[in-house]
């Protein structure tokens, strides 16, 4: 039994849910995000219960047809991906990555993201369509709706240049910990 799946999906005010039979389109203003519904789910829009006294919200419900185990896994999965939809268009997704090192800096060049990061030339990086990204400082920011695409994008950056365990250098998600080494001892 998914302890994810039976939990009902609270639709925010702004927020438009259609169902058609196979697929749901989920949209606020401009923001439209459309979704195949998983095998064995089944998707009822309605009013759900949101705590004991009976209080009504307008929500999506998931439950399954069969028992077997790609459908509870189905399950769990299509109610987290709806939950991250929802939350996209209703405010997006924001990653933040730090740029620490002598010398090391970025640049925007139009919308494609330009990196001095310690090579003998920049290293330009594109982003994908529906993903914006900005600097300030050290700082690169990167949004959009979509929370698996913001999260790869962020990753492809940092593989760029991982942050070094000597000295501390490169590109880090923000408020990542690395782990530092103590280097060569001197002798007695």
């Amino acid at each position: 039994m998914s302890k994810v799946g039976k939990k009902p999906i609270i639709i925010p005010e702004g927020v438009t849910v259609t169902f058609d039979g196979a697929e749901l389109e989920l949209k606020k203003g401009e923001h439209t995000v459309k979704m195949a519904v998983l095998p064995f789910v089944k998707t009822e829009i309605g009013d759900v219960a949101i705590d004991t006294e009976g209080t009504m919200k307008n929500g999506i419900t998931f439950t399954i047809d069969s028992t077997t185990k790609q459908a509870k896994s189905n399950w769990g999965t299509m109610r987290a991906l709806t939950a991250n939809a929802i939350e996209g268009v209703s405010g997006g997704f924001t990653k933040v990555l730090e740029i620490e090192g002598v010398g090391y800096r970025a640049a925007m060049d139009g919308e494609n993201l330009v990196l001095n990061i310690g090579f003998s030339h920049p290293v330009k990086y594109a982003p994908r369509p529906g993903i914006k990204i900005s600097v300030e400082k050290n700082a690169v920011t990167i949004t959009g709706i979509d929370k698996a695409m913001v999260g790869q994008t962020a990753a492809e950056i940092r593989k760029i240049r991982k942050p070094e365990p000597y000295k501390g250098k490169g590109i880090r998600y923000r408020g990542e910990v690395v782990r530092r080494k103590q280097g060569k001892k001197v002798g007695k």
